[in-house]
């Protein structure tokens, strides 16, 4: 199976989160493209939903189409819940990297 760019998102996210370097930069790029990931896959679950209530309000509709929105239901919810668990683990890793490098900054200053 081919990594879609989510997935390897996903993966350099718990590299980080398992203390991999990171510089400040690639930090506030990961929180953005996470950030975006989360809205995406949250918007593409809310349309699957509002879809398969549409479809379950209709008598006509074929199984096939509800079957096909929940089938896709099941695959982005894993996703979106686990790129909205590593964002939210990703914030506090952010503010102890930047504590480091603040920290890090001042003891430069102080040595010169």
């Amino acid at each position: 199976m081919a990594e879609t760019p989510d997935l390897a998102l996903l993966e350099r996210l718990r590299k980080v989160l398992d203390d991999q370097p990171v510089t400040e930069t690639e930090l506030r790029a990961l929180i953005e493209q996470t950030d975006g990931l989360v809205r995406t896959l949250g918007a593409h679950l809310a349309g699957s939903e509002r879809r398969i209530s549409e479809l379950n309000e209709h008598e006509d509709s074929s199984l096939t189409e509800i079957a096909t929105e929940l089938q896709r239901v099941e695959e982005l919810r894993p996703r979106f819940e686990e790129a909205s668990s590593l964002l939210a683990d990703l914030e506090p890793r952010a503010r102890e990297l930047r504590t480091s490098w603040l920290l890090g900054k001042a003891e430069e200053s102080r040595s010169r």
